[in-house]
């Protein structure tokens, strides 16, 4: 099932009040995103980096730990009452206009 950003804000806005009694402080929400980046990186550590498996990294999900992060960001982006969908169009306007050259011409990628 395909859905656009705004309507995963409405989901997860709709799950935390049926299901979650209310979103945690955005202090504690921000603190979640940092756990949840950290479990993401560890699984990339052990898949494409050095470092081997612990027993307990077998069970854990990238996609998994990126949709926890997704879902954290929705949470934070309504708790202060930001529309992804402005933000990331603003985002990808402002990042075409600064980098619409520099990647291009960036020696080191073009090897």
């Amino acid at each position: 099932m395909e859905i656009t950003i705004k309507q995963a804000q409405s989901l997860v806005d709709e799950w935390i009040k049926t299901y979650g009694v209310r979103y945690f402080s955005e202090l504690t929400n921000m603190t979640i995103l940092t756990e949840e980046v950290g479990e993401l990186a560890r699984i990339m550590a052990r898949t494409y980096g050095d470092q081997s498996f612990k027993k307990s990294d077998l069970e854990k999900d990238p996609a998994d730990e990126i949709a926890d992060i997704l879902w954290v960001l929705i949470c934070l982006a309504n708790q202060i009452g930001i529309d992804l969908t402005d933000a990331f169009h603003k985002n990808m306007e402002k990042k075409t206009t600064r980098d619409k050259e520099r990647h291009i011409q960036n020696i080191k990628l073009n090897q």
